[in-house]
């Protein structure tokens, strides 16, 4: 089962440019901040920063869309069932999160996060 978009993950060149960019242009600190990943929380919404590396680059095709899920496994399993195609298994990212990504039937890639941890933060008020 679907739940809506979690998480936008960008490849980036350089992690630290990107982590001051990011920062700056969303005026935001990041909560997690390591050489692998930087994740910012945007309005409860996750904003990602991995480095470019494994043949991934930044730009058009550079950008992955993560779908939330309860159960990655199952979500999957679903998937494939439907006609997918395996792309990356299902992994422990850590504190919990388990990511994965399948091929849909026209070769567009589709994440699926399970992330007990999401929680949608309220809109903010419009200013006055």
């Amino acid at each position: 089962m679907l739940h809506g978009l979690r998480t936008v993950i960008y490849t980036v060149p350089d992690l630290a440019a990107a982590k001051l960019w990011y920062g700056s242009t969303f005026g935001i600190a990041p909560y997690f901040d390591e050489p692998f990943y930087v994740g910012f929380s945007v309005g409860g919404y996750e904003l990602g920063l991995v480095p470019a590396e494994d043949g991934a680059a930044p730009g058009p095709g550079g950008t992955l869309a993560y779908w939330g899920v309860d159960d990655a496994d199952q979500a999957v399993a679903h998937a494939l069932a439907g006609g997918a195609r395996a792309h990356h298994p299902v992994q422990d990212v850590g504190g919990g999160i388990r990511t994965a990504a399948v091929l849909d039937p026209w070769g567009n890639v589709v994440g699926l996060i399970e992330n007990p941890h999401f929680r949608l933060d309220p809109p903010s008020a419009p200013p006055a």
